[in-house]
This record gives C-alpha cells, structure tokens and sequence, in this order.
C-alpha cells in the first residue's frame, strides 16, 4: 500500500525512480507519479529553463508513467516518486502524489511550485490543518490529507527545509512516510516517519542516497541500508546525511547503522505463468521446505530475538502461561488455526484477535502472555499498533511469525520466526499463509516442550510429518485440472458458502476470504454445525456450497451438515481425503486429496481453496493479481 522512493544525486535519477515504482507496484496502487528538482541537473549541465519542479501523474499504470515521464524528457539528479492508494479523494490525477505547494494566495497556481512532496499514511488532524491554512490564504487542489502537509511545510520554511520539516512534524496527528523538497534548495530531501516504514538507502561510494518505502523499491540500486526509527527525520543531500531523532537529537551512525540487504529484483519475476499467484501458489512446496531448512529438531532458540531488544526464547517459553495473537486478514486465519494446534498440543490458552479492533477495546492484561503477531510484511499497521497496545499494557513477552527479517515487526519483538515465502508479489496471500502455518506449528512444538508435553517420540512424529509436506503439496497442486471444472461453474455465480470444522473452519474462512478478493464473488464462510442457526435460509440451487471435509473426528458430524444442504436443494463441492467415504452423486462433486495429513491437514487443504479462486477470477476475466480496491501491504490503519 502506497510506496515511496527518491533520491538524490549526480547522475539522472528518474530511471532509477520509475523502476523503484515497477518494483513496489506488488503492494497495489491506483495511481502514481514522480516529481523533480529541474535545477537539480546533472554532470554540471546549465539548468534548463522554466520550472524548478516539474512532475508527472497518472491513474493508469506505472508504465504509462514512463510514457509520459519520456515524452515530458524529465531528467534530474533529485526526485520523488509514488505510488497511492486511495484513502482521502477518490483515485484522481489531482488527488494524486507527488503534491506541490505554490505558497498562499488565490494566484498561487499561476507560479512555480515551491515544494514537491510524498506521503505514505493517514493525517488524522487534516481537517483541522486545513482550515488554518486556508486561513492563510493557501488553495488547495485536492481531497487528499498530504496536501495539508505540503502546505503546512510552505508555510514554516524560512531557509532550511529540515527545520520546515521538523517544524511540521509536531504539528501532525496519525501515521505518516514522508520524502519532500523545496525549490530552493535543489540537491537536498528531508524525509521523517511515524507509524509509517521509510528507509534511506547509500549508494556507492556514498556520493548519492535514497529514500524508500522499502527495500525491493531500491533492488539493484544499492544493498546498503539505513532503517530509520519512529519519529526520525533525515537530511539527505549530495554525499552526506544525518539523522535526528525524536528528541531532536543528532545520531552518531552506529545509533542507525548501515546494513546490508539483499532484495532480490529476480524474485519478482513473473516465468511462466499467467499471474503472480499461480506462482505463488505452486511455489508454496519450495516455500515450505525453505521454512524448515536447517530445523534438526525443536528448541527454543529457533525464536530467540532479532529485534532491538532480543530475549532468550527458553526464557520466555517457561515463564509465560498463556499465548494472545494478533493478526489482520489472512494472517489472523493462520493464527485462528494456530489456537487449535496450541490448546490440543502445548495445553496453552490461546486468543486470537483481529488486530484493528484489540487495541480500541478494554482488555485484561496478562503479564505472563506471549503476544505473537503474525504478518507476511512486517509492516501492517493495524497489527503494529495492537503489538505496541499490548506493550503499553505491560506485557513485553512478544514474538513475530514475519516473511521479511528486516521489517518493523521483527525489530519490536523479543522473538521472532522468520518464514522463508520469499516475495509475495500477488495481492492475494498464499504461500505467506502457509508459511505462517508452520512457523506456528513449530512454536506450538517448541512451547508444548518447554512445558513438558512433547514427547521425543512426539518430535520425531511431527516433524517427520512437516517435512514430507513438500511432496504432499506438490501432490495437491496435480488437481489443478479437476479445480479448473469447479471454477467454470462458479464463475457464473454471484454468492458461495464455505464451510469446515475444528481445525478446517479457519481454512473455509480463508477459503471464502479468497474467492471474493479476487474474483468479486460474495462469499461466507460459517462452522458446519452453524449452518440450521441462520445460514441454511440462504442455501438453494444457486449458491454453491464449498465444504472442507478431511477424515477427522468431525467427519460424521460434518456429513450430517452437508446433508442438510441437499435436502434444501444445494449443491455441494466437497474437498475430501481419499480415505473419506464421501461419492460423487447429483448435486454434490468430490475432489479427493492423496492422503489423509491429520494435525497439519489444513496446510493441505487450503491449496485447492487458492486454486478454485485463482481460476474462478480467471474465467470472470478479473485483475488477479492486483485486485479492485486493495492492497498488499496495508500500511494505514
């Protein structure tokens, strides 16, 4: 969701701009634009005349922006670029980033611009800006709340546009990412953060340096990485930077190091395939198994901290007695699943809540908890700020499930697991998910030892059955052919029903989460034994009814629901193991899987749930990867 990349330099940098946006357009937009600093020229050339600043915007994508940027000849050594989603003012060009200042006055417009400024968040005090600016006599040109600050900062300059910005930022509610530049000042970029990733990256030789959203937007530009703190703000200028923090104190370089990432470009790269979650979804066999490389047996030490403030993981395991998840989306069905798994195997209680609502609610804290968050980013903000509720409330035993090591998450928590998905560039999560699902079923391992409840035997068991799920899911992925029919039948549907039980509820919800991201179906999912208490009104011939059906305790039971739907006149498309005794006949189609995977069968499960919504969109001709209205990464609140 919204991303950010500049740069300052001696060299034209718009190329370098353009591609950091092809690089982040994974994360959704709806719309885009780049803005330079015309007197920001390089290899000593004279300036050309006109403009100081000069941007170009389009609703259309990233490289219809090239298009215009080519036809425009932008070329500078300083820019921002951007890549929006909406949230205040519909997707316009004059809603979209970079915004300009021309300083106060109803002729404002007919002058140059004084300041071009990014902005990833929400302002929650726009409102409030707004009117006192207006006051001053500036007109604003859009609905968006990051033209409050580009205003805001036009009125605090005085000379120096790091003081502007300093200024400014005190004077700012909400979570914000900002890049910014004055006219004046044209090989120079203030950038600050609160609630919002940003990263300054170091080019070669130090001699040029980078503003980002994240580290992919900078892939083969540089690996050298600064991760700025909340309420940080940089001064970068031609072969030299410095940090203040939010105290306003100047940072020695060993307070923000320099680190070395590496953001493979070629992990984006799309092969064979149609889409980017086709790929990922048969991708996930790799993924799994690279989640589980190296794990001999189960230890603590496997999430001991890579934060800030890391803790022994041991520790921590003996002295908490109850485990509090907080996730959002995708992630909060993996860890729906995950409380199964952590009540029967490690008898720990276990909460699971939806991150965005946690910390707006009065709750009991427990010093003893663990309080694991779970997000593919690392980044979600919903999900940043229930972890630092939980924190605020006294409870510090805190632990990711995270898909990117170097990410905010991971740096907040005393404990970490990181998943080995690699890029997840579809909007639409799926080999995150199911990564997620075995960085939580190792924790559930490892604190079902701690507390003296796994057997060696036990051990030798589960992990055995962990890594043969490699070639369980390439098994899985061969019934591709046999989903395709399914999906040809519901592209022609309006409505869906998904339903599970125990374990295999989660999976229907996340089953049913699919279907309408991507495909635009209305979808439900419900427990089985829920459906006589108000569903079942729902149920007739149109509305397809997807049931999650493994060979478990619950089978009988679950065989009885299903039977209620035909008798109401549904149709059903019963996913089932081979071993589960359920026939096709009229109205009800069967998808068997090879085999029966006991504790670990959802991770099984929900790979022919991905699939029948891939090709469901599909056929319906939808944008799979980046679907209507969404984002990859949610970024604000």
């Amino acid at each position: 969701m919204c991303g950010i990349v500049g740069a300052v330099s001696s060299r034209n940098i718009v190329p370098v701009l353009v591609q950091g946006l092809q690089r982040l357009e994974y994360r959704g937009y709806d719309s885009c634009g780049v803005a330079i600093h015309r007197a920001a020229v390089v290899g000593g050339a004279v300036a050309p005349a006109g403009v100081g600043l000069q941007r170009a915007r389009s609703t259309a994508r990233v490289a219809e922006l090239q298009t215009q940027v080519t036809q425009d000849q932008l070329a500078a050594g300083t820019g921002i670029a951007h890549t929006r989603w909406a949230t205040h003012g519909a997707p316009a060009v004059h809603n979209a980033h970079p915004h300009f200042s021309h300083g106060p006055g109803a002729d404002a417009a007919s002058r140059p611009a004084r300041v071009a400024l990014v902005h990833n968040g929400i302002i929650e005090n726009h409102d409030e800006l707004r009117a006192e600016l207006q006051a001053k006599g500036y007109v604003f040109d859009s609905q968006t709340d990051t033209e409050v600050i580009a205003h805001l900062v036009d009125a605090l300059y005085d000379g120096d546009i790091f003081q502007a910005v300093r200024t400014a930022r005190s004077r700012l509610h909400g979570a914000y990412a900002i890049a910014v530049f004055h006219k004046d000042e044209p090989q120079r970029m203030v950038g600050a953060r609160q609630g919002s990733p940003l990263i300054m990256g170091v080019g070669e030789g130090g001699g040029e340096h980078f503003l980002a959203s994240d580290a992919m937007a900078l892939a083969g530009v540089t690996d050298q990485i600064v991760y700025l703190a909340e309420g940080d703000v940089v001064d970068v200028q031609l072969g030299r930077y410095w940090i203040e923090d939010t105290n306003g104190q100047t940072l020695t370089p060993a307070q923000r190091p320099v680190k070395t990432v590496q953001a493979h470009s070629g992990a984006a790269e799309l092969g064979p395939y149609r889409h980017y979650m086709q790929k990922e979804i048969f991708e996930q066999p790799r993924a799994f198994g690279d989640t589980l490389e190296g794990i001999e047996g189960i230890a603590p030490e496997l999430f001991d901290g890579q934060g800030e403030q890391p803790a022994a993981a041991w520790r921590v395991f003996k002295e908490i007695d109850n485990v509090l998840i907080l996730a959002c989306g995708t992630s909060y069905y993996s860890g729906c699943t995950a409380k199964y798994w952590l009540e029967e195997i490690a008898g720990i209680p276990t909460q699971v809540e939806v991150a965005s609502e946690y910390r707006y609610r009065t709750s009991v804290p427990n010093p003893k908890t663990l309080v694991v968050t779970i997000s593919q980013s690392g980044e979600t903000a919903d999900t940043l700020a229930a972890l630092r509720h939980a924190q605020s409330l006294g409870m510090q035993h805190t632990l990711t499930i995270c898909n990117v090591a170097t990410s905010a998450m991971v740096r907040e928590c005393a404990l970490a697991y990181i998943t080995r998905a690699g890029v997840e560039i579809g909007v639409a999560s799926t080999k995150a998910f199911t990564t997620q699902l075995a960085g939580l079923f190792l924790l559930t391992l490892a604190l079902a030892q701690a507390k003296g409840r796994l057997s060696a035997d036990d051990e030798a068991r589960h992990l055995k059955a962990m890594r043969h799920l490699p070639v369980a899911l390439q098994a899985v992925l061969a019934l591709e052919p046999q989903l395709i029919q399914w999906a040809e039948q519901f592209a022609q549907k309006d409505n869906a029903l998904f339903l599970g039980r125990g374990l295999h509820y989660p999976i229907a919800l996340e089953g049913a989460l699919k279907l309408k991201e991507i495909s635009y179906i209305h979808a439900e999912a419900y427990p089985a034994g829920e459906l006589k208490h108000g569903p079942l009104a729902l149920v007739t011939s149109a509305m397809p009814v997807v049931v999650v059906a493994p060979n478990d305790a619950l089978l009988e039971k679950l065989k009885s629901n299903m039977q209620e739907v035909r008798a109401r006149g549904g149709v059903l498309y019963v996913l089932a193991d081979a071993d589960s005794h359920i026939s096709a006949s009229e109205g009800i189609h069967v998808i068997r899987l090879p085999e029966h995977y006991g504790t670990l069968s959802p991770i099984l499960h929900v790979v022919p749930l991905q699939l029948l919504a891939y090709h469901t969109a599909l056929a319906k001709g939808t944008d799979v990867d980046k679907p209507r209205n969404l984002a990859k990464s949610v970024t604000v609140e």
